[in-house]
């Protein structure tokens, strides 16, 4: 599949399949051939620069249904991951993680849905590692 313009490749996730990060983990490495992503946000910064299946060139990374994930990956569920980093952090980044905790338990701040399309679009036009050619769609 390729997107309009018929010059990138275009991977397809859809946010109909899954309710959480551990979902999006699962979704997202359906992608990938030879490799199991876990859902660490600095491995999936590594896994968009190639070589674990995806497209080496550049590709498209359409995600369908993105307003359902965009309720998924939420203030609920940051709150949950960064509890969850709380208990095998390092002691230096506790007091850091606990204030996002507290912040997105009071609904502010970035989601995991927020950092998870600044990772992409990182990886894209006008991010800080544009040559990685990953193009993001929502739809």
């Amino acid at each position: 599949m390729t997107n309009e313009s018929g010059h990138l490749p275009v991977l397809v996730i859809d946010g109909a399949n899954f309710s959480d990060l551990d979902g999006f983990a699962r979704e997202f490495s359906r992608l990938l051939i030879n490799y199991t992503w876990r859902g660490n946000l600095d491995a999936f910064n590594d896994l968009l620069r190639g070589g674990f299946g995806t497209p080496e060139t550049g590709w498209v990374l359409r995600w369908l249904n993105s307003k359902s994930s965009r309720a998924a990956l939420g203030y609920e569920e940051t709150a949950r991951r960064l509890e969850q980093l709380l208990l095998t952090c390092h002691p230096s980044n506790r007091p850091n993680i606990t204030a996002r905790m507290r912040g997105a338990r009071r609904g502010e701040g970035p989601t995991l849905f927020d950092e998870i399309v600044g990772i992409i679009r990182d990886h894209g036009p006008g991010g800080n590692e544009p040559e990685d050619g990953v193009v993001l769609e929502l739809a």
